[in-house]
């Protein structure tokens, strides 16, 4: 087994971190999509922002709490703290315009938008005010305005292209189609071609335009087959005009790249049950929160948290019922480390939503994250009860059991899992991936030696099974030429993986090699030097070349960075005691190959 979850004494922790790094669903698909912020935002803002908080009497108090809460991502307290800031200083630029950038992104928009035009009376040219303002008027129909507000911004890039897209839909609610398309055929960079057509497809399909719609929708698709919101916009547009079979192959041909898409399965089920599929753009509110959601997806995969929030924030403000509005801003709060915020917005999602049960799954786990590990079970079990063939509740099960070490009944879930999927499903990787830890750490090794054959015979180069069934077989002395060049591949494609690394290194430790194994353990604690696991395996390295001085201070760090409770006691001992038995070689049992 790999030094992730084998026969080691630290294997149990290895393989835990090993499954860590992989994300099983990817509820948003692979493009721009869209979020809001409901009707029920009024109701949402209440769960998320009225609970009861505490507030300094002193405005440096505030103040400082405020910069501390921005630290910590907590939206909520920043924007608590700030209000009150400014209340004690109402005049300060500094504090007003901090105070305004909060409320947007904790989604106060009564408060955001009253501050946007103090912020304006001080900075004329504050792009996020004038922003903010143009969208309130696209809300409330005042286009001409909106578009007078939106150009006053100015600046970069990004900034002109939301202008652009969002004067668009400003003409669309005006009812000049013409207008509008003129206006996005502005965008002549090759990057805003997706955006722009996809745009000027729903624009035109608004105005009435069938002919012009299909046109920019098609342009829009060649371009980019992959992007769920532009396919499913498509398929709608299809359908709506009674070509149902040519939307039912846009949806499978989605699904073959990203199989069991929620919204996709939807779209398939209404089209073979002959329901209507009516456009999730109906009006020029929800075409201008589409452009903010899209834009705030892409900042939120880029790592610019803060501006991600902003504009989707804004677009919930304009297109309040979009079910992946709500997911996508849950997971940019799940990111932040915001756990409760990011459960409020999940469970926000209408009960009837093809997304409703993936975001009781992502609830499910966050409660775990929270330590609530009993609610975890039940919200999962409930889930699994009522919807036994999703596959996405089930491997959260999985998963959870998993992690509970109910191997046997980890290994049973993943194949019901399994059991659903067409065997030609490439995606099935990582199911059996998953299974093939589990029955290794049930100790059915048979078992999980052809789940680890068939992942790799599904993902021929996948480099955290390479790196698991390349150290399994080390460590038990079997198949080590094939092992090595695993393991050596499995470092080639994840060289920065501190922990695939670590396996080579704990590879050569198992073969007694261990100046190489000191070699690749230094490698990888440069890379990871807070695991415990690899500070220990280093430890152990150095122990075995006479440095044992060096032995005890990575034992010793490995002691205090928290390490699995089934580690801590070895640790102790070898800090105490050291290593005086003779450590056994993998390979000394006749299986050795010559490497």
């Amino acid at each position: 087994m790999p030094k992730t979850a084998l026969l080691s004494a630290s294997s149990a922790s290895r393989a835990r971190r090993a499954l860590a790094r992989l994300s099983f669903a990817v509820l948003a698909g692979t493009g721009a999509f869209a979020l809001s912020c409901d009707s029920s935002l009024a109701a949402r803002e209440n769960i998320v922002i009225a609970r009861p908080f505490e507030v300094g009497s002193s405005l440096s108090g505030n103040y400082l709490a405020a910069i501390v809460a921005g630290a910590e991502r907590d939206t909520l307290a920043a924007s608590t703290f700030f209000r009150e800031a400014l209340r004690d200083d109402p005049k300060n630029p500094d504090l007003t315009d901090r105070a305004f950038v909060a409320a947007l992104a904790n989604g106060n928009m009564a408060e955001g938008l009253a501050l946007a035009g103090r912020v304006i009376a001080h900075d004329r040219a504050n792009g996020l005010a004038h922003l903010s303002r143009g969208v309130d008027m696209i809300k409330n129909r005042k286009y001409a305005a909106a578009r007078a507000e939106l150009a006053k911004g100015g600046g970069d890039r990004r900034r002109d292209i939301t202008s652009t897209l969002l004067s668009a839909w400003s003409y669309a609610g005006a009812k000049d189609t013409r207008r509008a398309l003129a206006t996005l055929d502005t965008l002549t960079d090759d990057a805003f071609v997706v955006f722009r057509d996809y745009h000027a497809g729903m624009i035109a399909d608004l105005g009435g335009d069938k002919a012009e719609a299909e046109k920019r929708f098609k342009s829009a698709y060649n371009a980019e087959k992959n992007t769920l919101r532009l396919v499913d916009a498509y398929a709608r547009f299809l359908a709506t005009h009674g070509r149902r079979d040519e939307a039912k192959q846009l949806y499978l041909t989605f699904n073959e790249v990203a199989p069991n898409h929620p919204i996709v399965i939807a779209g398939l089920a209404a089209l073979d049950e002959g329901k209507p599929l009516p456009p999730f753009v109906r009006s020029a509110d929800e075409g201008a929160g589409e452009v903010l959601y899209g834009l705030g997806a892409v900042g939120g995969r880029q790592g610019d948290e803060l501006a991600s929030l902003i504009y989707l924030r804004l677009s919930l403000y304009l297109a309040p019922e979009n079910a992946l509005a709500l997911v996508t801003l849950g997971d940019v709060y799940e990111r932040m480390k915001q756990e409760e915020a990011a459960i409020d917005l999940y469970q926000s999602v209408a009960k009837d939503d093809p997304l409703r049960v993936n975001a009781d799954v992502q609830a499910a786990l966050l409660l775990e994250t929270l330590g609530k590990s009993k609610e975890a079970t039940d919200a999962l079990a409930a889930i699994v009860a009522a919807h036994p063939q999703n596959q996405e509740a089930l491997t959260a099960l999985g998963n959870l059991q998993r992690s509970r070490k109910a191997f046997a009944d980890a290994a049973a879930t993943y194949t019901r899992v399994l059991d659903l999927r067409a065997p030609t499903d490439k995606s099935q990787w990582l199911l059996y991936y998953y299974r093939g830890i589990a029955n290794e750490r049930r100790k059915d090794w048979p078992a999980a030696e052809a789940d680890l054959k068939k992942a790799l015979e599904l993902n021929p180069d996948q480099p955290l099974v390479l790196n698991y069934l390349g150290y399994s077989w080390v460590d038990q002395g079997a198949n080590l030429d094939e092992a090595f060049k695993m393991l050596r591949r499995a470092v080639d494609l994840r060289q920065r993986d501190g922990y695939v690394v670590d396996s080579l290194g704990w590879a050569y430790y198992r073969l007694g090699r261990y100046d190489d194994a000191v070699r690749e353990l230094e490698k990888a604690i440069d890379l990871k030097p807070s695991d415990p696991v690899i500070n220990d395996h280093l430890g152990d390295a150095y122990w075995r070349i006479g440095r044992k001085l060096e032995a005890h201070f990575q034992w010793n760090h490995a002691r205090d960075l928290n390490p699995d409770p089934d580690d801590l006691p070895k640790i102790l001992d070898k800090i105490k005691n050291g290593m005086t038995e003779k450590p056994e070689i993998a390979g000394n049992n006749g299986k050795t190959g010559a490497l």
